[in-house]
């Protein structure tokens, strides 16, 4: 069981986890041990996740989520199977969380009447200057 909040954890049989050979170090075992984990998680099917969070997580522009809305995390940053396996886990806990929390709605603001009446202010002296430099005689 993957806990990522007070109110939301996964089960283990929605998490797929896959062993591979790492590019990162290793020494002599790069070559021979699977260290690197690839671990998927189906966002859009999965029935763990409320609606709402399932939309958020489904609407990011995130690269790690594929046209089918499985999120794929490849962790290989450490030397061991285990280690990557927590890494890639910590890593699926913080990109659920980020759904967990709805954005706050934007309130529209206006400027100050000051603000425009500054802006104005400078828009006509700026055009007092191109005038009078329009009207100079150069010869």
């Amino acid at each position: 069981m993957l806990q990522v909040g007070p109110q939301l954890a996964i089960p283990e049989d929605e998490l797929v986890e896959r062993f591979v050979r790492s590019s990162g170090p290793g020494g002599q075992n790069v070559n021979k041990v699977a260290t690197a984990v690839e671990l998927r998680f189906d966002v859009a099917g999965s029935p763990s996740l409320p609606e709402p969070v399932r939309a958020r997580l489904l609407s990011r522009r995130d690269r790690r989520l594929t046209a089918d809305g499985v999120l794929v995390i490849a962790a290989q940053r450490f030397r061991t199977q285990e280690r990557n396996r927590e890494d890639a886990r910590h890593r699926l806990a913080e990109f659920l969380a980020a759904g967990l929390a709805a954005p706050k709605p934007r309130k529209p603001t206006r400027p100050t009447r000051a603000a425009v009446q500054r802006r104005l202010g400078e828009k006509r002296e700026r055009a007092t200057i191109k005038r009078e430099r329009a009207r100079r005689d150069w010869d």
